[in-house]
């Protein structure tokens, strides 16, 4: 036998190797694209939990206004509400209810007891306080049809706001200024 070599049964004698430096560099390569994939992953993740996050607020909200609604059926129900009522930002935007737009605020003792309107004003108020904490650029529309004979006062809450998010693939990615910004809608039918 020699020293230093290896004998392989019917072969000649082999010497010991190691990895080449271009094996190295290709299964660097590898691993590399592998982590870009989960880094990507977790942007991705991240993203459509933020996202989830809003779609789940704005439910909330939406059905918080309902209930409002339902609670103060003396105003929504009756046929007095305007057909359109804007809420944006941190207060009512637009309606043609004068008395809606400039309402009272029914928590306060001074100002009880409250007329169906003040405390729909209230209650429309408080709602697009928390909106503007909760969603960017949100726009919230509440339509109404009038009560007819027997047909019912119907609403339609309509919420829309602005979020941003991450494409999983060079498929759903986006050009110009909608690469980042979406804008998600959620309606809700409300019979108060």
């Amino acid at each position: 036998m020699m020293r230093g070599k290896h004998l392989r049964p019917g072969g000649p004698p082999r010497t010991a190797a190691g990895f080449s430096l271009i094996e190295v560099m290709i299964a660097l390569i590898i691993v590399s694209i592998g982590l870009l994939g989960i880094a990507k992953l977790q942007a991705v993740a991240l993203s459509s939990t933020g996202t989830a996050g809003k779609r789940s607020m704005a439910a909330l909200e939406a059905a918080s206004l309902a209930s409002a609604m339902h609670a103060d059926r003396a105003y929504w129900s009756q046929g007095t509400a305007p057909v359109t009522t804007t809420i944006s930002g941190a207060s009512i935007a637009g309606s043609t209810d004068a008395a809606l737009i400039t309402g009272v605020d029914c928590s306060i003792v001074a100002n009880q007891p409250c007329t169906p309107v003040h405390m729909a004003a209230y209650d429309l108020t408080t709602i697009a306080l928390s909106l503007q904490l909760i969603l960017p650029n949100y726009l919230g529309t509440i339509s109404c049809t009038q009560a007819t004979g027997t047909t019912p006062t119907v609403c339609t809450i309509t919420l829309t706001w602005a979020e941003s998010a991450a494409a999983s693939n060079t498929q759903s990615v986006q050009t110009g200024a909608a690469a980042t910004i979406q804008n998600p809608t959620y309606i809700l039918y409300v019979e108060p």
